[in-house]
């Protein structure tokens, strides 16, 4: 075991490879119980996408000792909470439950890493995949915007790359998937030598340790590990490159990306904090030149950065015009202010960014969940959990030149990728009778 100089964070690896994070509640009587598996998005093929994401929906269908719908009802009937998450670089499951219940929280936990292929059929594949497919209808293929992502990947990342798709897959891949492959997935990807485990609760690490050695550490480390496929990607976009799209949108939208440096480089936290000058809150820039004072855009924040660990990642500004205001106004609107980041940023502004970043991370860290799951990305992306608590102090000690600089160097047309979303021409009427 290792802590930290405070004695707040404590870590354990198991004979079998899992890494356990622990750490104090800053609520009584509640534990909150964080897994983070290492497989995202970025580890599937080409053919084979969306698995990562679908498997988000098979670990609740039923192992060998809890049937489907069970995991959700032991949590529940207790008062406690439970959900998942999938990325591009970890998928995600996660339960807030009464402290008298950590145990039961660990061993359905266990149970459906060590036996979910038992439980696992076609009956189960087959309506997942719908439930899946029916997910991507509403969130991505029906929605107003809604492949605005699916296209910025296409044009971010060339076509191989395993960045180059959204973690929902492909409706094709997902209709080809046969239960021997996702069987297959399912025992590569899921181990616990590719688990951390983090627990955050009042009760003693050493207690912790014991219990996650008593239901996890009989589970063998998996019989083969995949090499995730190579994400190596230098230089700028290409561009600039677009996406022009005309559909039934309420109004035009504007999607810029620029690739910025992978998630924990100083470069990328350099341009997050030009991403919350530009674009978050009601003091950047976006906000106050173009939804207060020329009226352009809808309401709403309109820069961030996509965080990827093991390829660049993507600053993304986006807005909305307003009724009345065409796509190419908007859309050279935005760019006049993205530009204007090159000629420099005061202070002020940055302390502004500063602030509303730790506000942002203060508030991520602020519950026993929250803490967890910070926790478990900062141990699984960086193997370092005590970056959930110093995080902040990495924008203390950028200035604005270097913003500036960055900001120069990477908001340029040749590392710029637009898509475009223009409404469709309402129908001219018909006269009326005379």
């Amino acid at each position: 075991m290792t802590t930290n100089a405070a004695g707040q964070v404590g870590q354990y690896t198991l004979d079998n490879g899992l890494r356990l994070v622990t750490a104090p509640a800053a609520t009584g009587q509640v534990a909150a119980v964080n897994l983070w598996y290492g497989v995202g998005s970025r580890h599937e093929v080409p053919g084979k996408t969306g698995f990562a994401h679908l498997f988000e929906h098979l670990m609740f269908q039923g192992s060998r000792n809890v049937a489907k719908g069970e995991h959700f009802d032991a949590v529940e009937r207790l008062g406690g909470e439970m959900n998942a998450s999938t990325s591009t670089d970890r998928t995600n499951y996660f339960e807030t439950v009464p402290e008298h219940a950590l145990d039961l929280a660990l061993w359905l936990e266990a149970d459906r890493l060590a036996t979910l292929r038992e439980g696992m059929s076609q009956e189960v594949l087959d309506n997942q995949r719908d439930v899946v497919k029916n997910e991507r209808r509403q969130r991505y293929d029906n929605a107003p915007y809604g492949t605005a992502l699916e296209r910025i990947l296409r044009l971010g990342y060339p076509e191989g790359h395993p960045y180059h798709h959204p973690t929902i897959g492909s409706m094709a891949d997902l209709d080809a998937a046969d239960l021997e492959y996702v069987l297959s997935f399912h025992r590569l990807h899921y181990g616990p030598d590719n688990l951390v485990l983090t627990v955050v609760s009042d009760l003693d690490p050493e207690d912790v340790r014991e219990r996650a050695e008593r239901y996890f550490g009989s589970i063998p480390v998996r019989e083969q590990v995949p090499q995730a496929p190579d994400a190596a990607l230098s230089g700028p976009i290409g561009g600039p490159v677009r996406d022009t799209v005309t559909e039934a949108v309420p109004a035009a939208g504007v999607f810029l990306g620029y690739r910025v440096a992978p998630y924990g480089d100083r470069e990328f936290d350099a341009m997050h904090l030009a991403s919350a000058v530009l674009g978050q809150g009601q003091g950047s820039r976006l906000y106050r030149r173009l939804v207060i004072e020329r009226e352009l855009a809808a309401p709403g924040d309109a820069a961030d950065l996509l965080p990827f660990r093991y390829t660049p990642s993507l600053m993304l500004v986006n807005m909305i015009a307003r009724e009345g205001v065409d796509g190419d106004t908007l859309e050279a609107a935005m760019l006049e202010e993205v530009e204007k980041l090159a000629a420099g940023v005061d202070e002020a502004e940055l302390d502004r960014a500063r602030a509303i970043l730790e506000r942002d991370h203060l508030q991520a860290v602020s519950t026993p969940s929250g803490l967890a799951d910070e926790l478990g990305s900062c141990t699984q992306l960086f193997g370092d959990p005590e970056l959930a608590f110093t995080w902040p102090e990495r924008w203390s000690g950028i200035g604005p030149r270097e913003v500036a600089d960055a900001a120069a160097r990477l908001l340029t047309a040749e590392n710029r990728l637009t898509v475009r979303f223009d409404p469709e021409e309402a129908p001219e009427a018909s006269p009326a009778p005379a």
